[in-house]
């Protein structure tokens, strides 16, 4: 009488360990949390936010923003009009992106190296968020505004559906950190703001310097890491 050997893979034996130890200890094996939606990480180079008001003073009366691209927010998207944003210290940035569609308080979003060309100590907020910002002249095809507020560098930030805050375990306000493996360098961004809204998809924005530094382009991995909380329960 004969006797054929059966080779187990690894998989196989993992397997028969876990069934025997479920049954000895009881319960059923826990479910891995699925991830609902992929993460996307972009840049968001220097653009303009514009009030309904100011995009007819700068392209003309009746004038409305025409889509040129569809960014991957739904419904947002990059208009074929343009600005020039002078600085105090009248430097120019010639050539902005305009962004729609219109807001109710127009808006500067530049990085770190804009606002040395243009000579504004840009400060750090949540897009919206104005208070104790600057301002700066927009030039148009047909005319001037002069904002006395509203020029920033976004905080960075991540946006994600009430799905996306319970896969993550966050809330909205929370900070995340952001893992990023590149074959130039590996990174860690921390304190990425989470902005909860209920039609968004999962997306980090960085700006343009902070998508060089990390070399973004060659990205082969990029992941969020919720921080531990420090000992004194923060």
């Amino acid at each position: 009488m004969s006797s054929a050997a059966t080779s187990l893979s690894r998989a196989d034996i993992e397997q028969v360990v876990r069934s025997v130890l479920l049954k000895h200890l009881g319960g059923t094996p826990a479910a891995e949390p699925q991830q609902p939606n992929p993460l996307m990480v972009n840049i968001s180079a220097r653009h303009a936010h514009l009030t309904e008001e100011h995009v007819e003073i700068l392209f003309g009366k009746g004038a409305t923003l025409t889509p040129m691209k569809w960014l991957y927010q739904d419904g947002f998207y990059a208009a074929e009009q343009t600005v020039a944003v002078v600085g105090p210290r009248k430097r120019m940035l010639p050539d902005v992106r305009v962004l729609g569609p219109c807001r109710n308080a127009s808006q500067v979003e530049l990085a770190f190296t804009d606002g040395i060309s243009l000579g504004i100590d840009l400060p750090v907020r949540i897009s919206g968020d104005h208070t104790d910002t600057v301002g700066c002249v927009l030039v148009g095809p047909k005319g001037v505004v002069e904002l006395k507020s509203g020029v920033i560098r976004a905080m960075r930030h991540v946006h994600m559906s009430p799905a996306d805050c319970e896969f993550y375990g966050v809330k909205n306000g929370d900070k995340v950190h952001l893992r990023v493996e590149s074959p130039a360098c590996t990174t860690v961004l921390e304190d990425l703001v989470v902005r909860a809204e209920k039609t968004v998809k999962l997306e980090v924005h960085l700006d343009t310097d902070e998508g060089n530094a990390i070399d973004l382009e060659h990205a082969t991995n990029v992941e969020l890491i919720k921080p531990e909380p420090c000992a004194c329960g923060h």
